[in-house]
C-alpha cells in the first residue's frame, strides 16, 4: 500500500486511493460489475471511484478490501486512513460560492502537482497574474456579478498563487502567446505592472516563462490553451487540463497525454529562450 506524502492534497489522494483499489481489483480478477454489486452501487460508480472522481465511504472501501483479499490489519488501516484524508475538504472550499464545480478538481490537482506546464493564448496564466490584472480579467469575464463576488474571485486566484511560494512547490513552466502580452487588459498601467511582475517571477528558480512570438507564424498548439500536470506519486498519471467556456476536460489516457506533451515540447523548442523572454517583455512594456 502506498502511503501519501504529507503535502498531498485531497484531490490527488482520491486519485491515489482509486488507483490502489483498481490494482487490487485487477490482481484479484474481480470485474467492476462484481465490485459494484458488493457495495450496492453501479459499475460506473466503481469506475468513478477508481479514477478518484468521487468521495469514498469507509464502509464501501472496507468491503472492497475484503473482496480483494486484503486481510492484513496494517494494510487495511493504511488504506482506510487514506480514505479519511482524501475526504477532507481543501482550502478552496471556502470559495464554493464563486468557484465552479468543474474547476474545483483543477485547484486540487494544482496543489498536488510537482510540475505544471501550461500554454496560454489570451491571458497571462492565473498563477502569474498581479492582483490588478486578475481583477481586470475577472471583471471582463463576469458581467452582472457584484463587486463582492469579483473581490472573492480575485482573492481565490491570489490564494492559488501561494503554491509557487511553498518550499516544495511545483516547477512551473509557461509558454504564453505574444497576443496575450499585447492585449491591454486593465489598461496601460496594469499591463506594464503585469509585464514587470513576469520579469520578477523569472528570477525564481522553479519558474520558467517563454513567449510564442508573432514572428513564428502558425504552430502546433493553435487549438487553444491547456495545462499538463505531473505528480510526485509514481502511481498517478500525468493529467491534461483543457478549459472550455463553462466546463473543462481532464485527460489522463496515455495517448492523449502523449499528444499534448509532444505539442508542449514543440512549443518550448520554438518559443523565446528565458533571456529573450525578458528582452521581449521589456520591449512590449515600453510600447504600451
Amino acid at each position: 500500500m502506498t502511503r501519501n506524502q504529507p503535502t498531498t492534497g485531497p484531490t490527488a489522494l482520491r486519485m491515489l486511493l482509486g488507483t490502489q483499489l483498481r490494482k487490487l481489483r485487477e490482481a484479484k480478477g474481480v470485474t467492476r460489475e462484481e465490485a459494484a454489486h458488493l457495495i450496492r452501487g453501479s459499475e460506473s460508480k466503481i469506475s468513478r471511484m477508481e479514477l478518484g472522481r468521487v468521495g469514498f465511504k469507509a464502509r464501501d472501501v472496507a468491503d472492497l478490501l475484503t473482496l480483494y483479499g486484503v486481510e492484513d490489519p496494517e494494510a487495511r488501516k493504511s488504506v482506510l486512513d487514506l480514505v479519511d484524508q482524501a475526504n477532507e475538504p481543501g482550502w478552496w472550499y471556502r470559495y464554493n460560492d464563486v468557484l465552479p464545480g468543474w474547476f474545483q478538481a483543477y485547484i486540487g490537482l494544482e496543489e498536488a502537482a510537482s510540475r505544471i506546464r501550461t500554454y496560454e493564448v489570451q491571458f497571462v496564466p492565473g498563477l502569474l497574474q498581479t492582483k490588478e490584472y486578475a481583477r481586470a480579467v475577472v471583471t471582463a469575464g463576469s458581467a452582472g456579478i457584484t463587486q463582492d463576488e469579483i473581490a472573492r474571485r480575485v482573492d481565490l486566484r491570489l490564494e492559488r498563487q501561494r503554491v509557487l511560494d511553498r518550499p516544495n512547490g511545483p516547477v512551473f513552466w509557461a509558454v504564453i502567446d505574444e497576443a496575450a502580452l499585447r492585449r491591454p487588459i486593465g489598461g496601460v498601467e496594469v499591463m506594464r505592472a503585469q509585464l514587470e511582475h513576469l520579469i520578477d517571477l523569472m528570477r525564481q528558480p522553479r519558474i520558467t516563462i517563454q513567449v510564442m512570438p508573432f514572428s513564428y507564424g502558425g504552430h502546433s498548439a493553435e487549438g487553444g490553451a491547456f495545462s499538463i500536470m505531473r505528480f510526485p506519486e509514481p502511481d498517478l498519471p500525468d493529467i491534461v487540463y483543457v478549459e472550455q467556456l463553462a466546463s473543462a476536460l481532464y485527460l489522463d489516457k496515455r495517448e492523449e497525454v502523449d499528444r499534448y506533451s509532444q505539442v508542449m515540447e514543440r512549443l518550448c523548442a520554438v518559443s523565446t529562450t528565458p533571456d529573450e523572454t525578458v528582452d521581449l517583455l521589456r520591449q512590449i512594456a515600453e510600447e504600451f
